[in-house]
């Protein structure tokens, strides 16, 4: 077990004889430190990475506030949130609101710990006056249980999208500092497709939102991931047709801006293609970046992170101002 001193979020790199162990702990708002430990006492015979000099940059700033809830989508469903208001909010204001995703049975967002690049984004746009938000729907890989795991088989995309929506309005209901006319929606990946069928399939409360890295279309991704959740396409052919964020692209009524590498082997560049033809057959104003040659992790290249976060920020800026 990790020590009761240490909230917060423990991972273990254990040795053959289970004797050591390499252990990394961070928070929502301190680096990651990286220690040599014994086992089983858990004693500390070496840290390996403190982070100090990061630890020192980032409490010389002007730190935004930062919670953990959760909130109630209706029928006995709580879902997991955290969110990240400006520092010194003003009573007397409404604030716009960035919802930060994922979605899939793969991953969850809602951690206590440290969230790197692109944590240090989100406090800088609460700094500048965004509220930002994430929310874990079910099916994603919170320790909630086999019905909350199970409950996605054969509807990926689509009970997320519909969570994801319900815990927007739910939370709007309750902070009466939201904007409920600049509410956005961003994810990388498996939350770049959620993002899409946010801003598609529910456009009256959604204006804004950036897909980077998406699947539009489900039957192009890997079959080793996508038939585990939805089973094969040929048995599933509704499921994969209502998963698929390109089905609803008729929906667009907000600003949509698509971000993808051109050499992404993972979600294949050929499925962004098809979604922007059918959003010009559906003359669908939107915004495209493509990154050539980058892969799914948009890293290789000069300048290719800050250039990334700087197109999002600007985009952001104009569509969803503070």
């Amino acid at each position: 077990m990790t020590p009761v001193g240490q909230p917060g979020w423990h991972t273990y790199s254990i040795s053959p004889d289970a004797l050591w162990a390499l252990h990394t702990y961070s928070s929502f708002e301190n680096p990651p430190v990286v220690e040599l430990i014994r086992l089983p006492s858990h004693d500390v015979v070496r840290v390996l990475i403190d982070n100090q000099k990061l630890r020192d940059a980032v409490s010389g700033l002007c730190q935004p506030s930062s919670e953990f809830l959760q909130v109630d989508i209706g029928e006995g469903v709580l879902l997991d949130t955290w969110c990240i208001k400006p520092p010194k909010m003003d009573a007397e204001q409404r604030y716009p609101v960035l919802f930060y995703v994922y979605g899939e049975p793969h991953g969850q967002t809602v951690r206590d710990c440290w969230g790197g690049k692109t944590g240090l984004w989100h406090q800088m746009l609460a700094q500048e006056g965004y509220v930002i938000a994430s929310v874990d729907n079910r099916g994603t890989k919170s320790p909630r249980g086999r019905h909350w795991r199970k409950i996605v088989h054969r509807q990926i995309g689509i009970l997320s999208a519909e969570d994801q929506a319900k815990a927007t309005q739910a939370l709007l209901g309750q902070w009466q500092f939201a904007d409920p006319a600049r509410i956005g929606i961003w994810g990388y990946s498996g939350g770049g497709s959620s993002s899409l069928h946010a801003i598609f399939r529910f456009p009256d409360l959604y204006q804004m939102a950036m897909a980077v890295a998406s699947v539009p279309n489900q039957r192009l991704y890997n079959s080793l991931y996508q038939e585990r959740y939805m089973g094969a396409p040929e048995d599933n052919a509704e499921g994969y047709r209502r998963g698929s964020p390109l089905t609803y692209a008729s929906g667009l009524k907000g600003n949509l801006l698509i971000v993808h590498g051109t050499g992404d082997d993972n979600c294949h560049y050929q499925g962004v293609e098809m979604l922007i033809n059918e959003l010009i057959a559906q003359d669908k104003p939107f915004t495209v970046m493509p990154y050539p040659n980058r892969s799914h992790a948009l890293s290789e290249g000069v300048n290719t992170t800050r250039h990334f976060y700087s197109l999002l920020t600007r985009y952001l800026r104009e569509c969803l101002p503070v």
